[in-house]
């Protein structure tokens, strides 16, 4: 990184510490470090200890730019998330490349459009449509289990993580009684920072967390090579079947990409819709108003969904790196540089939102990059708004009152975060 050398673009330390510590994305201080950024140095570059240098891409049109230059810009040079040295280094021991895992995330052209082909048709909305009847039954199932509590609930732990959870596993057609060991490995994957989702609990060296995450891949890969060896023997009308069965060259899979392949629909298939329900409800929980208006105009509930999704922008950053050297914002990217791609910032830019620090469920246009740009637009994003926009057609009008009752908790990760505690009371119609 040449221009790391001058200091020129460094943002202040303070910041650039906020931006890993996973104790800041759980408060208010990643988004007033956010807010410093776009203002006075919406491109610069972060020194934290124990890292590379990497820019911080904080505007939704530098975002946007970088997204869509995927020959430019690699996602599988690097680490696709932030890593400090000493694992990225562990890492490159262990597998020759910069990720334990090679699903879609880590994958360049040409392989990533061939294997985003295999299950593309399964995630476009003409696809979905055979799901919906199913997804409103769970949905109605879900609502009923809320209203049975009594007036009060933890939404979390109570509707938002079993929901989408319940809906990706039966599409992906895992058994329900294994749900729950779904629901843990994804947590200690997404979360391994969090003290009340981590696996190990205490501080790891480089050794120990990579052997750690290790661990939680290998969980997976032992589960889903039984599920492969059923699919291929008994083929289903489930996603599993069309993953254990697909072809790249004429040959199946590898087993690491096929692992990872399941990993990432059974992880993010669910994990992120869960910090998006959970935010709307916390937003209408906390704001009578915005309530009392989605409640007469049931219209707006596709617009709730795209909102709570910019709002709460549950994937806050992957990485990229220069594969030239370049210019974005007036500053000379070198060939090799790393970059931060912030959408939870990109999603606040008030060049492009308006009041972007309030929730407004008529929010037009809602331009948000909460799922992503360009090749790598989030697969799963037509799925998650169903999910949601099914759950609240069936919740909000069952409701007469929503109020919050206890402090919200969010979880401790600077990759995947949202609330894991949010406690609401209300009144049934």
């Amino acid at each position: 990184m040449d221009t790391a050398t001058t200091g020129d673009f460094d943002i202040p330390a303070d910041i650039a510490a906020t931006l890993v510590d996973p104790v800041a994305y759980a408060d208010d201080r990643i988004h007033d470090s956010y807010r410093w950024l776009r203002a006075n140095n919406p491109l610069g570059i972060a020194r934290p200890e124990k890292f590379d240098p990497f820019w911080v891409v904080t505007k939704h049109a530098h975002i946007q730019a970088i997204s869509r230059q995927n020959e430019l810009f690699h996602n599988a040079d690097r680490p696709t998330t932030l890593t400090t040295q000493a694992l990225e280094e562990r890492v490159r021991k262990i597998t020759g490349g910069p990720n334990l895992v090679r699903s879609l995330v880590q994958m360049d052209a040409p392989d990533h459009p061939k294997y985003r082909a295999l299950t593309q048709g399964w995630f476009m909305p003409a696809n979905l449509g055979k799901f919906e009847a199913r997804v409103r039954e769970i949905a109605r199932a879900t609502v009923q289990r809320m209203l049975a509590r009594g007036g009060a609930c933890d939404f979390v732990e109570d509707v938002a993580l079993g929901y989408p959870l319940h809906v990706i596993m039966e599409i992906l057609g895992v058994p329900e009684a294994d749900e729950p060991r779904m629901l843990k490995l994804t947590q200690e994957l997404f979360g391994p920072q969090d003290p009340d989702t981590a696996r190990v609990r205490d501080a790891l060296s480089a050794e120990q967390v990579s052997a750690m995450l290790q661990a939680i891949i290998a969980d997976f890969s032992a589960y889903f090579r039984k599920i492969t060896e059923d699919r291929r023997q008994n083929p289903r009308d489930d996603l599993a079947t069309v993953i254990a069965n697909a072809k790249i060259g004429g040959e199946y899979m590898p087993e690491h990409d096929q692992t990872s392949y399941y990993m990432i629909v059974a992880t993010a298939g669910h994990d992120t819709t869960s910090s998006s329900t959970a935010g709307a409800i916390w937003a209408l929980a906390r704001d009578p108003a915005e309530f009392a208006k989605v409640k007469a105009n049931p219209e707006l509930i596709p617009g709730l969904v795209d909102e709570s999704i910019r709002w709460m922008t549950p994937v806050k950053h992957f990485m990229r790196s220069a594969t030239a050297d370049t210019e974005l914002g007036g500053r000379k990217i070198a060939k090799g540089d790393w970059l931060m791609l912030c959408y939870a910032s990109g999603n606040r830019d008030e060049e492009v939102f308006e009041d972007p620090d309030r929730f407004r469920s008529d929010r037009k246009p809602n331009r948000h990059v909460a799922f992503g740009y360009g090749a790598h637009l989030c697969l799963g994003q037509y799925l998650a708004k169903l999910e949601m926009r099914i759950l609240f057609e069936e919740l909000l009008p069952r409701l007469k009152s929503l109020s919050l009752d206890g402090e919200v908790k969010m979880t401790q990760a600077y990759f995947v975060n949202g609330p894991k505690k949010l406690p609401i009371r209300f009144e049934v119609n």
